[in-house]
């Protein structure tokens, strides 16, 4: 069937929507950069593993990243191709399943290198080792997301690396960023380099992770070639490796929900809907930020609800459908009252959600679906009692 991407009206139950057309328009500006910048750039999926639209990405891209067994094999099977894969710690009982996955295999500690590199060889005599290195400076502000926080559990810091590095050690993987700018990888480079260049001379690779926002509006991707463009000069032997996962899916489509009802306490409105932040969109109530929702207003920082929306009556609550009393956030006004069934759209949620759900208190999960590029929407996926229950097997 073919659906109003404006309204999706006809939809009446929740289901996360990826449009085919903004998928592959952040895959062309993605394959340009790389060309560009003469780079590897490569799928995380930590923040995007819909693995039914892998032939799309295919036609772009060459390879995945894993931070897991379950994402490595993955990308091994579904990908068709092994992964690029870094763990906080790798256990005695997969890491021989992961190295058969994967092409490049990075380590936090010298002690995992030291634990795992002997068997993880004789299981693929193919891969290619690496240490995750911490340059000690990032300048995400929410601890949360920091990799390099103060106390951080990821990576060696340079004065814990031996002037030789372990003769099969490769490369360096190094991830300081969270949906950064070409500015912030620059000054957090100049760190990078400081503290580690002298070790380059003994890598084939050197991968600088994720949180390079490339597809956002706002971002220059000139500056982030002319970046790696210099690097290159200045060490030209190293092949150069990015992994975002949320420039992929940026801005590729909507979490479409329904309103189930309206309540009223103390003043306070709340329009309850049939998906959960705490379920379905985490990353609202941890980082925290405000979702957009189409066609209507943010409002941040009100300090007195009841008063805006005695005033307002268009002003809302958007609450979820779990038993947890923080499943909520606020405010949104709408240009209208909202009425029961009706579609509350949220914009954006393709990634870092779909990996991130769960299936806490049982509530129903949302569809997947995909608008191709002529309109035609296809139902990807649907789950029901039997996803929950395998759960719990």
């Amino acid at each position: 069937m073919k659906v109003n991407i404006d309204t999706f009206e006809g939809i009446e139950k929740p289901v996360y929507v990826l449009e085919e057309d903004r998928l592959r328009d952040n895959l062309k500006l993605i394959s340009g950069v790389a060309k560009k910048a003469d780079v590897e750039i490569i799928l995380a999926f930590k923040a995007y593993a819909l693995w039914k639209t892998f032939p799309i990405f295919k036609e772009y891209i060459n390879a995945t990243t894993a931070s897991s067994l379950s994402e490595a094999r993955l990308g091994f099977e579904e990908f068709g191709k092994p992964t690029h894969t870094f763990s906080p710690a790798y256990t005695d009982y997969e890491i021989e399943d992961i190295a058969r996955c994967s092409s490049h295999l990075s380590f936090n500690s010298l002690s995992q290198y030291k634990r795992h590199h002997a068997k993880a060889h004789e299981a693929n005599k193919l891969l290619s080792f690496g240490l995750r290195v911490n340059p000690e400076y990032s300048e995400v502000e929410t601890l949360l997301y920091n990799p390099c926080a103060p106390g951080t559990r990821f990576g060696v810091t340079s004065d814990l690396l031996p002037e030789q590095l372990p003769a099969d050690i490769e490369g360096f993987h190094c991830h300081t960023l969270c949906e950064s700018s070409p500015e912030e990888f620059q000054r957090t480079l100049a760190h990078i380099e400081e503290k580690f260049s002298k070790w380059f001379s003994q890598l084939k690779w050197i991968n600088f992770g994720g949180g390079h926002l490339m597809t956002r509006k706002d971002y220059n991707t000139d500056l982030l070639v002319q970046i790696l463009t210099d690097f290159h000069k200045r060490y030209p032997h190293l092949h150069v490796i990015l992994e975002p996962g949320s420039a992929f899916g940026w801005q590729t489509g909507p979490l479409v929900s329904q309103v189930v009802d309206i309540v009223e306490n103390k003043g306070i409105r709340t329009a309850i809907l049939n998906v959960s932040f705490t379920c379905h969109m985490p990353d609202c109530l941890e980082m925290p930020y405000h979702p957009k929702v189409r066609g209507a207003e943010t409002l941040e920082n009100i300090e007195n609800e009841a008063e805006v929306m005695k005033a307002n009556p268009y002003v809302y609550r958007l609450g979820g459908n779990s038993c947890l009393s923080g499943d909520f956030m606020r405010n949104w006004k709408f240009d209208h009252e909202l009425k029961i069934g009706e579609n509350v759209i949220f914009e954006d949620m393709l990634h870092y959600t779909t990996v991130k759900t769960n299936t806490f208190n049982g509530i129903s999960h949302p569809a997947i679906a995909l608008v191709h590029s002529d309109g035609e929407f296809e139902n990807l996926r649907e789950y029901g009692y039997e996803d929950y229950k395998n759960r719990m097997d």
